[in-house]
């Protein structure tokens, strides 16, 4: 079933209107009166709707019946990247969304090369939201995950480490592997990765402090873009998911 999504605010209304991008999505697709579509509110709950009206600047629908999205995954996963060169970034978080992370959380460390200043990350974060949205679209998800930006570290660490399970990934790490970590019941995850440089071992020894465990994502170094990806996946695997 084709799906747009809207304001949860519109998503109250009895009869919903598609207007701007929405409308125009719709006229492609040459939707017709009594076709179903899914509307969501980008935040996990959706209307079941049929097509009243189709007009040049806008398609209205009446609401069949409301209902939480049945494609979020049982487990929030959060993710968290040291900020990479170029537009790496921009591939996580269509990956992520994809795979049905929660929200992804891109902030500064030691090694990172690209250091956004205030007005580009107000800029970007507007790009990377929108491929956010469009990954979640074209998933059949039912909320768009966040796309967020930290100020450093410390604060990383800070919201990182109030997950049930809060880990941070690091090449040098033997004893634990993601398994271990992963034992037992959870809710939420976060899943910490550094930049092209990785991490320092200062840093680690700072995350170690802060709650999160430590572990590691094989015996190969994984480049930064698919470090977070990996572990996610692997969360999702063990949670059910897949």
């Amino acid at each position: 079933m084709v799906r747009f999504f809207v304001t949860p605010e519109e998503l109250q209304q009895e009869f919903l209107v598609l207007t701007g991008e929405n409308a125009k999505h719709a006229k492609v697709l040459r939707l017709k009166n009594g076709e179903g579509v899914l509307v969501c509110d980008g935040q996990g709950r959706e209307c079941v709707c049929v097509v009243s009206d189709v007009s040049p600047e806008c398609i209205s629908l009446v609401v069949q019946h409301r209902q939480d999205s049945m494609t979020e995954a049982c487990v929030r996963v959060s993710i968290y990247m040291a900020y990479p060169k170029a537009d790496k970034l921009e591939h996580v978080i269509q990956k992520a969304t994809e795979l049905g992370a929660y929200e992804i959380v891109a902030f500064p460390s030691a090694r990172c090369v690209s250091r956004p200043d205030e007005k580009t990350i107000r800029k970007k974060i507007e790009r990377w939201q929108k491929i956010a949205a469009s990954a979640a679209e074209q998933s059949g998800r039912g909320r768009i995950p966040q796309v967020l930006t930290l100020p450093s570290y410390q604060a990383a660490l800070e919201r990182a480490s109030q997950a049930d399970r809060a880990l941070l990934f690091y090449e040098n790490e033997v004893a634990t592997t993601l398994k271990m970590a992963l034992e037992g019941d959870y809710r939420t995850v976060s899943l910490m990765t550094g930049p092209e440089g990785g991490l320092e071992l200062s840093e680690v020894e700072t995350a170690q402090r802060a709650g999160l465990q430590v572990c590691t994502l094989g015996k190969r170094i994984l480049r930064c873009e698919t470090a977070p990806l990996c572990a996610l996946s692997a969360v999702m695997y063990d949670s059910g998911e897949f």
